[in-house]
């Protein structure tokens, strides 16, 4: 089924389809015999894996933001170093005793539909994200109480207890504004967003493709130089590079770096676009055998994370003990080196805790067949424990409801630190397996790295102690961090380079 604007827009939609078939035709030539400046839009042909869901509520925060970011504006942003910036509120500020944050819309915008956007329709975006019986978002917002619009452009934030990062946690990932109209009836809206974004929907055929028209009400239009986005479903990754070089496509975000080489050899951009990732393999020590503390402590030696890196990554990327890269805000550098790769001391932990070669036997559930998941098997077997791989496309659920007993995740992260801390490391944080467990220590030291300001010269210091304590977790043990590969047409301009999120403010394409 295609589903299309009518009306204006649609004729809009169709002059644009007119004009890219002039493509390649002779420019015009004024009175004067020099060459028209062109006409033709600017259209980026964008290869990806379309969401499923298009409410940002529903849609949660995995990598799909970035699709629907286009069509939804933020309350905030991130900017290049990671820092909090303007978004559709253009400031914010805090009340002394630090529980109470405040931001000011700007002033005069518009939903794609019409409607003001104002702080009513902030306030009803979060509630909505809080209570709604199918959000995704709801976990991530447990430090807010309450919201109240205390005027037309300003909406204050109540929160439960003193936490800093509210700016940085409603961003693109958590807070892309619905228009409140189009939010009275959430299951349209899931099929066809209405934002505030940079662009807005023209024609929609699920599971083919989704295409973007320019909304030039947009707060920073002056700023997109892009006329059309056709986001369509992305081909079979083996010819992915022949799609972009033959011109079906311009971009794509994700390339498996077992193309990376190809689409150099083409001829073709390929970046590497900085993100707050790293893959992780999964213990519950709530079951056995990792209930057993040797056990943990064995595995925590036996995992080489240069293989992962060389055979995984193909070398794009780093080894890593944590979720953050090294040079981040939050890195820790007292945990750089943290269980050393040492297969003999791993057998001797086993072999001392009573356990002979081959008697752990341990079923590993994960998503999809993957070299990465071989090599947790073949590392775990080289010390003695027997990993029978088990694929489960619905995954997800028992994950989430910690009913496995290991696993492997990999995470692009969240622009909130303490954020990605605590989902990794709470006791009710979706990436921990082993729920209600937490390190010793972590509540305390994660408490004082929330109740510091970001501006504060402490920051730093009491977010990097936080990483340390929650790096003590039984649950997890980080393997590497690859950035994600773009791969684009040259004749698309390089992206702002914000980690782990796809911005076309600036970017141009050359006709």
């Amino acid at each position: 089924m295609v589903i299309r604007l009518t009306g204006l827009r649609a004729a809009v939609a169709a002059a644009l389809v007119g004009a890219l078939a002039l493509t390649g035709c002779a420019s015009a030539a004024d009175s004067t015999g020099d060459a028209a400046e062109s006409t033709e839009p600017a259209v980026l042909r964008w290869a990806a894996t379309l969401p499923a869901h298009w409410d940002p509520i529903v849609q949660g925060s995995g990598f799909s933001f970035n699709l629907t970011a286009l069509a939804y504006a933020s309350l905030t942003e991130i900017d290049e170093d990671g820092n909090a910036a303007p978004g559709l509120a253009e400031s914010w500020e805090y009340n002394d005793a630090g529980d109470e944050v405040t931001f000011h819309l700007r002033e005069g915008l518009e939903f794609q539909d019409g409607e003001p956007v104002n702080a009513e329709a902030v306030k009803l975006y979060i509630e909505r994200a809080k209570t709604q019986e199918n959000s995704a978002l709801h976990g991530d917002l447990t430090s807010i109480e309450s919201v109240t619009a205390d005027s037309d452009l300003d909406v204050t934030v109540h929160l439960t207890q003193v936490d800093h990062q509210i700016p940085l946690l409603l961003g693109r990932r958590v807070a892309q504004i619905t228009s409140p109209k189009a939010a009275e009836d959430p299951e349209k809206l899931d099929q066809w967003p209405v934002g505030a974004g940079p662009f807005t929907v023209v024609e929609y055929v699920p599971e083919s493709h989704i295409y973007f028209e320019k909304n030039d009400d947009y707060w920073d239009a002056d700023n997109i130089h892009i006329d059309r986005v056709e986001l369509s479903t992305a081909p079979e990754p083996s010819t992915l590079v022949a799609s972009i070089s033959t011109g079906v496509y311009d971009f794509a975000y994700g390339l498996q770096a077992s193309q990376y080489d190809a689409a150099v050899d083409a001829g073709l951009d390929v970046a590497q676009h900085p993100v707050y990732s790293a893959s992780n393999i999964s213990l519950n020590i709530n079951k056995a055998p990792f209930n057993d503390p040797a056990v943990v402590e064995a595995v925590r030696y036996g995992i080489d994370r240069q293989e992962f890196l060389d055979k995984v990554a193909f070398g794009h990327g780093y080894t890593t003990t944590q979720p953050f890269p090294e040079g981040y805000i939050a890195y820790d550098e007292e945990s750089a080196d943290l269980w050393p790769y040492d297969p003999e001391k791993s057998k001797k932990i086993l072999a001392d805790a009573g356990y002979a070669p081959g008697e752990i036997v341990v079923d590993f559930v994960v998503s999809a067949e993957s070299v990465s998941n071989e090599i947790v098997q073949s590392q775990l077997a080289a010390i003695g424990i027997t990993a029978n791989i088990q694929v489960a496309p619905d995954w997800a659920g028992p994950f989430f409801a910690k009913d496995l007993t290991l696993s492997t995740y990999g995470t692009t992260g969240r622009e909130s630190p303490v954020q990605t801390l605590t989902a990794h490391f709470g006791p009710d944080g979706p990436l921990n397996l082993s729920s209600p467990y937490e390190p010793e220590g972590f509540e305390e030291a994660v408490a004082l790295a929330r109740e510091t300001p970001l501006d504060s010269p402490d920051y730093a210091e009491n977010l990097q102690a936080a990483t340390r304590v929650g790096l003590q977790s039984g649950a997890l043990i980080f393997t590497f961090g690859a950035p994600t590969l773009i791969v684009k047409s040259p004749k698309v301009s390089d992206l702002p380079q914000i980690p782990g999120q796809i911005h076309l403010t600036g970017v141009t394409i050359e006709p």
